[in-house]
């Protein structure tokens, strides 16, 4: 596997369960959240930046092109209940979760394609396949963000780069809501579903596996559902 990597959104959550598993691994790690790292490490830099900041794209563009990662995993990600008081909220979670992506991407995949060789990862949801009238903006931007990277990566793999994106059902992180959360994984089990792709490189990656009829069957439902209006 690779050496280096860059980290976005990994002060806490999955983004800092993949951190500390690279580390342990041997991997030179760097990582941006707008949170200081609960880390301390020989092998480990942090950057403070909000992703939404006007200078986000320069603070990644300058530690892309010093760094020169291997991997960049785009971990970053908000998501609440519409607030009808506040649509403007709506703004921000596109912001976060869909173009803070593409800043990234924009920033590092040049380098990758320069050298003919790395792996850009994004964390995306099995949200994307369904129409959420409790968090719109959730559901829009992960919808965004999948086909963005499922179409990214077939223009740049030809270029020696692969483009992952991970599609998860219910983490166990401070952004899980909801009283249900069927099939719910841990931080440390979505870590292993990262290293996985960290050796396969696959374009698209579901998890759980088993969430995937629950997600169609979900979204027929939503579908009849809307007919009966």
């Amino acid at each position: 596997m690779a050496s280096k990597a860059i980290l976005i959104g990994n002060s806490d959550g999955i983004g800092l369960a993949v951190t500390r598993r690279l580390l342990a691994a041997g991997w030179e790690v760097a990582g941006i959240s707008r949170s200081p790292s609960p880390i301390t490490d020989v092998n480990y830099r942090h950057l403070v930046a909000d992703v939404t900041d006007a200078a986000f794209p320069e603070v990644i563009g300058e530690l892309a092109a010093t760094f020169k990662p291997d991997v960049c995993i785009y971990c970053a990600g908000i998501g609440d209940k519409i607030d009808f008081a506040n649509l403007a909220a709506e703004v921000v979670v596109f912001d976060v979760n869909l173009m803070g992506m593409v800043k990234t991407a924009a920033a590092v995949l040049p380098g990758m394609i320069e050298r003919k060789s790395g792996h850009f990862i994004g964390l995306s949801s099995l949200a994307d396949e369904l129409n959420s009238g409790y968090s719109p903006s959730y559901s829009g931007s992960k919808a965004g963000f999948t086909r963005y990277l499922l179409s990214l990566d077939r223009a740049v793999r030809r270029r020696g780069v692969a483009v992952t994106n991970v599609r998860f059902g219910f983490v166990r992180t401070k952004m899980g809501k909801g009283a249900t959360r069927p099939f719910e994984m841990t931080v440390e089990k979505a870590a292993d579903h990262i290293e996985r792709c960290l050796r396969r490189k696959p374009s698209n990656y579901s998890a759980p596996a088993i969430m995937l009829p629950l997600v169609k069957l979900t979204r027929v439902m939503l579908f009849f559902k809307s007919l009966r209006r």
